[in-house]
């Protein structure tokens, strides 16, 4: 399979528009029509995950985070950087990066920590604002399910654990058609009305073009009347961080330890003990202090990132627990979400996981 096809599914599973403004996901180096001869997931990409996809005979490489965040004013190899892109292009290796894209996803990066912490009824911690449409559209009454269903195939309709909703309401539409014009109904000059159904979809607003092309396709109408509405409603279903509960409470000290052991930290930092029992837990791989009062607000009994600064622990000994578990520890295990995604699209033999540790923090 090609390169561009392995691509289309990681984008399926974490669409680049839902990344942050200063991220940069997607593909990083290379050409996408080149013949997938084998996949290597990691966390970062270095000088040796790129010897390690030598090796192995891969052509793509898979990372969490960017080998590149801005753009590069010369190659001469100075830094670690552009080492890797001329050893990558050298070698022709793609490198392709989902980052905040994969960490707001449904099912991401946080999902996948919550699962190992063993959590349950996970939910978004700070939902994504501003980012659905409300389209609405009228057609005659036998064509409303064929357009429904190539509207709901083009994204529409998904909320929460739902697909294929609408809202449908019949009614009449009236027009006339000019010369010049092609009616689906109705003759040239004359006023004609029509039963329509109404229909009234949901979408992420990075879709519309595509919803608005299998509308135009699907519709009988020569000039279909549509609008798309924005939403204030939050995304519930795609934002940062997650927050869930244990199946039961744990002491503060018990639970800090097994966190320690399944995320294999070398120094696991938190704020003073309470004496509270630990349930409700609220998490953020990587640098997630900017979550702290959403956790707060919600309750949470622990908050769980991978990086934190000084003067974030200061006045919170009486909100919650803080436990701090190293930015690498904390999405150490994205490659398996990778794995996943790429076991329905390629052969097994073909997917490889970086055995690199590429923490540049050591502990003594």
């Amino acid at each position: 399979m090609k390169i561009k096809e392995v691509v289309s599914a990681l984008e399926r599973f974490a669409p680049l528009p839902l990344q942050d403004g200063w991220d940069n996901a997607g593909m990083q180096i290379g050409l996408t029509d080149a013949e997938t001869t084998g996949a290597l997931l990691c966390l970062d990409v270095t000088e040796a995950v790129i010897d390690e996809a030598i090796a192995f005979d891969c052509n793509l490489i898979i990372s969490h985070h960017p080998l590149l965040f801005k753009g590069l004013k010369s190659l001469t190899g100075k830094d670690y950087v552009e080492r890797c892109v001329l050893k990558a292009i050298k070698n022709d290796i793609c490198i392709y990066s989902a980052h905040t894209n994969l960490d707001n996803a449904s099912n991401g990066v946080n999902y996948k920590i919550a699962e190992k912490i063993g959590l349950q009824n996970i939910r978004i911690l700070s939902e994504k604002e501003n980012s659905l449409v409300k389209l609405v559209t009228f057609v005659p009454f036998a064509k409303a399910d064929n357009l429904r269903n190539a509207l709901f195939e083009a994204g529409c309709g998904n909320i929460g654990n739902y697909d294929s909703c609408s809202f449908n309401l019949e009614g009449e539409g009236t027009f006339r058609a000019k010369e010049g014009a092609n009616p689906f109904c109705g003759s040239i000059g004359e006023m004609h009305r029509e039963g329509e159904v109404r229909i009234e979809v949901i979408l992420p607003s990075f879709k519309m073009e595509q919803v608005k092309k299998a509308l135009v396709n699907n519709h009988p109408y020569e000039e279909p009347a549509f609008d798309f509405y924005p939403l204030l409603n939050a995304w519930q279903q795609v934002g940062a961080g997650v927050i869930g509960e244990l199946p039961s409470p744990e002491t503060e000290l018990d639970f800090l330890k097994r966190i320690k052991k399944t995320f294999e930290v070398g120094c696991l930092k938190h704020n003073k003990l309470a004496g509270r029992e630990i349930q409700t837990v609220a998490l953020c791989g990587g640098s997630g202090a900017f979550l702290l009062k959403d956790a707060i607000k919600n309750k949470a009994d622990v908050f769980i990132t991978g990086e934190m600064k000084y003067h974030d622990y200061f006045g919170h000994e009486t909100d919650l627990l803080i436990a701090e578990i190293g930015h690498y520890e904390s999405e150490q295990f994205t490659k398996d979400i990778f794995q996943s995604i790429l076991k329905g699209v390629m052969p097994h033999n073909q997917i490889f996981i970086s055995n690199v540790n590429t923490n540049p923090i050591k502990y003594l």
